[in-house]
């Protein structure tokens, strides 16, 4: 179990990062894979805190691995650390520029030092990211489409639906608009968007973090 949860999170590393991170990952010692499998590990069972030290110690003994840790910029999320948070993306950018996870990210982080209208003025800019529907989700965090532009997705792929649902969710919150949010990420955490990988292990994060502030969920999902 232990070996095909980090097969599991190497894979979901490189997935995402692409060529480049293949480069990156086989400089890392031994002891520096090892903190960066443990570190994604305690992330995905909700030892943020952990997480985040253990990611620390992986750019300790590999500096040049810093830019590549989008997961680390997510655990400073739910740490509460904003601006480090927003760093971590800022950075990611000039390694994986056509992201749009990571400006939905950064723009998380930003509308929570400041506000939305903030974190829309300093969105970062990406090339095209080819996976459905990436581009459309930009272009509601950028405020050009509504979120109900996303709708047609939900007819597509299973992935297709996982990210649509998750951002939705995710930019609600960003919002202040909890019901919407609440409902869209307890669809995206749902066992059936598995696909969604390392980010349904977040999905499922976010949900409990929302559970824990809510004592009673709202309705049903909105469709």
């Amino acid at each position: 179990m232990w070996f095909q949860r980090v097969v599991f999170i190497v894979l979901a590393f490189v997935a995402v990062l692409g060529p480049c991170s293949m480069v990156a990952l086989g400089t890392l010692s031994q002891d520096a894979s090892d903190l960066l499998n443990r570190a994604t590990a305690d992330f995905l069972s909700g030892r943020i805190e952990r997480s985040v030290a253990g990611f620390d110690q992986v750019v300790e003994l590999a500096p040049e691995m810093a830019p590549y840790l989008w997961q680390r910029g997510i655990a400073l999320y739910y740490m509460g650390r904003y601006d480090d948070c927003r760093a971590q993306f800022e950075s990611h950018r000039t390694v994986n520029p056509n992201d749009v996870e990571n400006a939905a990210w950064h723009f998380l982080c930003f509308a929570r030092l400041q506000s939305p209208e903030e974190a829309r003025k300093a969105l970062l800019p990406v090339g095209h990211d080819s996976r459905e529907p990436m581009m459309t989700i930009y272009k509601v965090f950028r405020g050009e489409n509504r979120p109900e532009d996303l709708l047609p997705v939900i007819s597509t792929g299973a992935l297709a639906r996982f990210y649509a649902y998750l951002y939705l969710g995710l930019y609600y919150e960003a919002l202040g608009r909890e019901v919407e949010a609440y409902q869209y990420i307890s669809v995206a955490a749902d066992d059936d968007y598995g696909i969604g990988g390392y980010m349904h292990g977040v999905a499922k994060l976010h949900l409990a973090w929302l559970q824990r502030e809510q004592e009673e969920p709202p309705g049903p999902p909105l469709f």
